[in-house]
């Protein structure tokens, strides 16, 4: 694409944009209610609110894929309208989704051309896009190569390509939805760096986020929603992660954590010296030995892709090992399919729940029986028995506090944090001997989070042996009995929740092992 096909050589800059009295009605659920919202040039402004409270709705109203039932939009002063996210993105508009909506069988220069005109007529002109994308990830901090297939790339790289396909396209306001939730804290920082770069270059920012911690160290201004309602609007500077959490819930938020001594019963889980590939067939696990008792939360740190995924796919019967066992409640399971996990009391909490948690286009009620449709009391003969599917379903949407319009509800309708609940309704409902948590309070809210940690906590005082995989390492520290740290596929050692310091745990996740810090904090 040559340079003057730039849609924004065609049109005013955004200044300002103003949301005025948007209100969104879906059947039985008022999504937003009379909400304003502004955004002025060069700024971050955050938005934030429980899941379900209304913010993904407002933002797609924003680009054009639903259309409000009152209200009105204005850029610079003036009403425009937005029926569709090309009109968006004609205005200037860009919007980076949580799950990128790249074709992954192209490259990089292709999937940014497509649905372009070209600079050529009839013929290709990639050599022209691949030439401006470089360019553009040179001033902005992005650089990818424009000739790589998204197949090919990282999430960290696959997001910066959304980046430029909003930039490529003349985008001057950015929604960021979730924008950090599946990157590594290296990715975090240097995406940070890229939206200072944006908003010095005057490009506004529209910024959702739940890690309030991001929101006061980059956001100039937090506007929060409540059960589809504006709380209110402050200036970042001087608030803390309590006053946002407060404005969110609408009370004081108390993140639970570890008090008490496990106790202990026998060992539920183990994995002996296992070895496991990548899907791209390189190792993945290298000698991993690690064991869960009954009654206790083993939190397992590490930067993402250093073997935790494929740990937690050996251990559910997902991902077969090539060397080692893979031991539950005393019976060797190496190499079984996942259904035989399931009748040794394996519950999984997966962490791309919209991948391998539910099946989108199931409803609620679908998605809590998936596995055990065909047990009682699900079933009867292989008869489902609806009645009994109902009720169950409208206690745990109940108990789970799943906020969804009905049990009837498709899943891929609900807010992340909601189908975060889906999942954990239906595992932690099996009573699990076994629980494999990953990256579970990932993407949702504070006041979700507070629930989840709390399930967690009586799941383990019910006796249940918990692995708990996350990259958030106060997560890890507050919950873990003892927690294992990995590096390139290996434990670099084991610590107990007394002894796990901080800065102990980070030097182990860059590669330092266990004993190499005895060794040196021993030495006079």
């Amino acid at each position: 694409m040559a340079e003057n096909h730039n849609p924004a050589n065609e049109r005013q800059k955004i200044k300002q944009l103003e949301m005025i009295n948007i209100t969104k009605i879906f059947p039985g659920v008022m999504a937003n209610s009379q909400v304003n919202f502004d955004v002025k040039e060069g700024e971050v402004h955050a938005l934030l609110g429980e899941n379900g409270a209304g913010k993904s709705t407002l933002m797609k109203i924003l680009y054009g894929l639903y259309e409000p039932n009152e209200g009105e939009i204005r850029i610079n002063g003036r009403p425009v309208s937005i029926k569709s996210p090309n009109d968006s993105i004609r205005l200037g508009i860009g919007m980076i989704h949580q799950h990128f909506m790249l074709v992954d069988s192209l490259t990089v220069a292709e999937n940014i051309a497509l649905g372009l005109p070209s600079s050529r007529g009839f013929m290709t002109d990639l050599d022209v896009v691949a030439e401006r994308v470089v360019a553009l990830g040179e001033k902005y901090g992005l650089q990818v190569d424009p000739q790589a297939y998204i197949w090919q790339l990282a999430v960290g790289q696959r997001q910066r390509v959304e980046i430029l396909k909003a930039l490529y396209r003349g985008a001057d306001l950015f929604i960021l939805d979730e924008p950090t939730a599946v990157l590594t804290p290296q990715e975090v920082d240097e995406f940070m760096g890229t939206m200072r770069q944006m908003t010095q270059e005057k490009h506004s920012i529209i910024f959702i986020s739940h890690k309030l911690h991001e929101v006061i160290d980059s956001c100039d201004r937090v506007t929060v929603l409540r059960n589809g309602r504006r709380v209110g609007s402050r200036p970042v500077a001087g608030a803390t992660k309590l006053d946002l959490a407060r404005m969110m819930v609408g009370h004081e938020i108390v993140l639970p954590k570890i008090t008490t001594a496990p106790k202990l019963g026998e060992v539920r889980l183990e994995v002996q010296n296992v070895h496991a590939l990548s899907d791209r067939e390189t190792p993945a696990l290298r000698g991993v030995t690690l064991q869960v008792h009954a009654g206790e939360i083993v939190g397992l740190a590490g930067v993402s892709g250093n073997g935790q995924s494929e740990l937690a796919q050996v251990v559910t019967g997902l991902r077969k090992p090539i060397q080692g066992k893979v031991i539950v409640n005393g019976k060797d399971m190496t190499g079984k399919l996942p259904g035989e996990f399931l009748k040794q009391g394996m519950a999984y909490i997966p962490e791309e729940r919209m991948r391998d948690g539910v099946v989108g286009k199931f409803t609620v009620s679908e998605n809590i029986i998936l596995r055990d449709h065909d047990k009682s009391p699900y079933a009867n003969r292989g008869l489902l028995i609806h009645r009994m599917i109902g009720e169950i379903t409208d206690r745990l949407i109940k108990l789970f506090d799943i906020r969804t319009p009905s049990r009837t509800t498709n899943a891929n309708s609900l807010s992340g944090g909601n189908i975060q609940k889906v999942v954990l309704a239906r595992e932690l409902s099996r009573h699990p001997k076994v629980l494999v948590a990953a990256q579970p309070t990932r993407g949702v809210d504070i006041g979700a989070i507070e629930f989840i940690h709390n399930n967690l906590l009586e799941q383990r005082e019910a006796g249940a042996a918990i692995l708990l995989i996350s990259e958030d390492l106060d997560e890890i520290l507050a919950l873990s009995d003892r927690v294992a740290v990995m590096f390139h596929g290996e434990i670099m050692g084991i610590l107990s929740n007394k002894d796990a310091e901080r800065g102990k745990v980070g030097l182990m996740m860059a590669g330092e092992r266990l004993e190499h810090l005895q060794q040196e904090s021993a030495t006079p």
